[in-house]
């Protein structure tokens, strides 16, 4: 049986393409490891997924000062050699790092053993935890056509994310039942996450009773952001969190209103859902959205509104903009390489093998 490490952590955005990619790998046949942190956001979701999971010390590096620069080092140093010792122990045919400093002394640990690794950058520029990793990569995957050139190009492979494949398996109806909503009028569904969803969530309340002129409208505002006073308003439906039914709600949606996450919106890409992207600011992120967001505008599968031009009248022409456009945006999406981020990826993992 092929055995294979996945690493990865820090954030749900390092671990969720993880969890995208075991379907397929089961379906090849690997048996399955994990390497994270003690106690990271990823060893509750590998854990939940069933996957045996080893945790390691793990420590951040920063290009900034701070007193934990003087002790993290060591971390990372027993990182590495609990990283060696599982490496060595289970001997996995490759490893596959979605990033996050964890997943430096793995990628370190697997070179030491002559283990094939592929690595994926979500972002346009790779962050720091990567630029470490690139030397001991055989492929790096990237999820922007921008990304190829700050990448080794005999490594750089545009990819995409992967998503979740129930995400593809949603049914419109099933999402009409769900939120209780008509089939005759269009459905813009609003996805904001908890974090950086207050003011989109603020700016779709704000243009509400004009927005149900024309449409309906799904909301997915985060936790403790429901508006009491809207619950029951016709047309409108709001959720702080969707799970399993989140696949009918995107099959469901006409448009799409979204921050820019990269593996947000690479779902949207997947799906083809055409959409309005406002990414986080500046000032509330180091403008990685801001650059996702233009990528994809240029690519012609996204319209984008900046927070700085974020007012009701700026908000309500994008979306009737975007409505109007939808086929466009649609075709665009259509014409794009990365068809299956999963199919990808995973021949590229079996290629690494077959080449030792």
């Amino acid at each position: 049986m092929k055995k294979i490490i996945l690493t990865g952590g820090g954030t749900a955005g390092h671990v969720t393409p993880n969890l995208a990619l075991l379907p397929a790998l089961k379906e090849k046949g690997y048996d399955i490891r994990y390497i994270g942190s003690y106690q990271g956001i990823e060893k509750k979701l590998i854990e939940g997924a069933g996957i045996p999971y080893e945790g390691i010390s793990s420590g951040k590096l920063r290009r900034y000062f701070d007193l934990k620069n003087f002790s993290d080092p060591f971390r990372v140093v027993k990182g590495y050699a609990e990283a060696l010792k599982i490496i060595k122990a289970y001997k996995p045919d490759a490893v596959f790092s979605k990033g996050g400093f964890v997943a430096v002394p793995v990628v370190l640990a697997a070179k030491h053993h002559k283990i094939p690794t592929i690595i994926h950058e979500s972002d346009i520029t790779p962050g720091l935890a990567n630029k470490l990793c690139i030397s001991s990569a055989r492929k790096v995957c990237c999820n922007f056509p921008e990304t190829l050139s700050y990448l080794p190009k005999e490594k750089a492979v545009l990819t995409g994310s992967p998503i979740r494949s129930e995400l593809r398996k949603g049914d419109r109806l099933s999402g009409l039942q769900f939120t209780h909503l008509s089939p005759d009028r269009p459905i813009i569904l609003v996805i904001g996450g908890s974090l950086g969803s207050v003011r989109v969530n603020t700016a779709v309340r704000s243009i509400l009773s004009k927005l149900l002129e024309s449409f309906q409208v799904i909301h997915i505002c985060g936790k403790e952001h429901l508006d009491d006073q809207l619950i029951g308003v016709p047309g409108y439906v709001q959720y702080e969190y969707v799970d399993k039914p989140l696949k009918h709600l995107f099959a469901a949606a006409d448009i799409m209103i979204s921050r820019a996450g990269a593996n947000s919106i690479c779902e949207l890409l997947a799906l083809r859902k055409p959409n309005l992207l406002i990414p986080l600011s500046a000032a509330a992120s180091r403008g990685d959205q801001i650059l996702n967001a233009r990528s994809f505008e240029k690519q012609g599968f996204s319209a984008v509104l900046e927070e700085e031009a974020l007012t009701d009248d700026a908000l309500y022409k994008a979306i009737q903009d975007v409505y109007a456009d939808r086929q466009t945006y649609i075709h665009a999406m259509e014409q794009t390489p990365q068809k299956n981020a999963v199919e990808t990826i995973v021949s590229l993992i079996e290629g690494c093998i077959k080449a030792g």
